[in-house]
C-alpha cells in the first residue's frame, strides 16, 4: 500500500485580492522504504507541501491519504492521533527540549503515542551513533549530534511516514552527508516512507527520487 498519496492538491492562502496559491494541483506518491527529496527556491511551496502531507494544514482542494486514511475527511482528533502515531517529523533545528537528556528526547514521543509499540530508545540511540552521549543535554551536543537525536526521536514510534524539513541547513558538508545518509538507511532498512525538502543539492545522491517545486507546482527534477 502507498504510504503517502497526494492527488491534485491545491492550497490557497489569504483572502480576496491577497490570495496566494501555495500548492497548485500537486500530485505525489511515496512508497514504504522510499526516500524522496523536494528541492526549490524559498517561497516555492515546499513548507506548504510538508504541512499538508503531515496533516497540519487542510488543502483547499484535492485528496491526501496516508496509508488507507483519508486525511482531508478526518476529524481534528483523528488528525492529531495520526501525527502522534503514524508520522515522524525531523525539523531544521532539531527542536530538542533543553532540559532533557539525549535518551529522554527519544523517549518523549512515546508518552503521547498511546497503544503504539515503539522501538527501543537505547537501540535507536546506538543506531544513530549516539549511545555514548545518552546523558548529554542539547547544549552539550554539536549541531550534527542534535540532528541525529532528532532523527531518532522521529523514528521511535515506528512511523509509516517521515517528513524532514531542511535537515542540513545548519550543518557543514560532511555532517550534511552523514545525516542525509542516515535518513536514507533508515528509510530503506525499516520501510519508512520519507519525504525531505531541502536546498542542499549536494546530498541528493542519497535519495531515490528528486522533485522540484516552483511556484507551487511539483515536477520531477531534471
Amino acid at each position: 500500500m502507498t504510504a503517502l498519496r497526494l492527488t491534485d492538491v491545491t492550497l490557497t492562502l489569504g483572502d480576496g485580492d491577497e490570495t496566494v496559491t501555495a500548492l497548485d494541483r500537486v500530485s505525489l506518491e511515496v512508497q514504504p522504504g522510499e526516500f524522496i527529496a523536494v528541492i526549490g527556491p524559498s517561497g516555492s511551496g515546499k513548507s506548504s507541501l510538508l504541512a499538508v502531507a503531515g496533516a497540519l494544514t487542510t488543502p483547499t482542494a484535492g485528496d491526501v491519504r496516508i496509508g488507507d486514511t483519508d486525511v482531508v475527511a478526518a476529524s481534528r482528533r483523528e488528525r492529531d492521533t495520526l501525527r502522534r502515531t503514524r508520522i515522524g517529523f525531523v525539523f531544521q533545528s532539531a527542536n530538542l527540549v533543553p532540559a532533557l537528556t539525549a535518551l529522554d528526547q527519544i523517549r518523549l514521543p512515546m508518552t503521547f503515542a498511546r497503544g503504539v509499540e515503539g522501538r527501543d530508545p537505547r537501540e535507536l540511540l546506538a543506531e544513530v551513533g549516539m549511545e555514548h552521549k545518552a546523558n548529554r543535554r542539547p547544549h552539550e551536543l554539536s549541531g550534527g549530534e542534535r540532528q541525529r537525536i532528532g532523527v531518532a526521536r522521529a523514528l521511535v514510534t515506528r512511523p509509516e511516514l517521515l517528513l524532514v524539513d531542511e535537515p542540513t541547513a545548519a550543518l557543514d558538508r560532511q555532517r550534511s552527508h552523514e545525516i542525509v545518509g542516515l535518513l536514507g538507511r533508515e528509510a530503506h532498512d525499516h520501510k519508512v516512507a520519507t519525504l525531505m525538502v531541502t536546498h542542499d543539492h549536494d546530498v541528493l545522491r542519497h535519495c531515490d527520487r528528486v522533485y522540484e517545486m516552483i511556484d507551487g507546482r511539483l515536477a520531477p527534477a531534471e
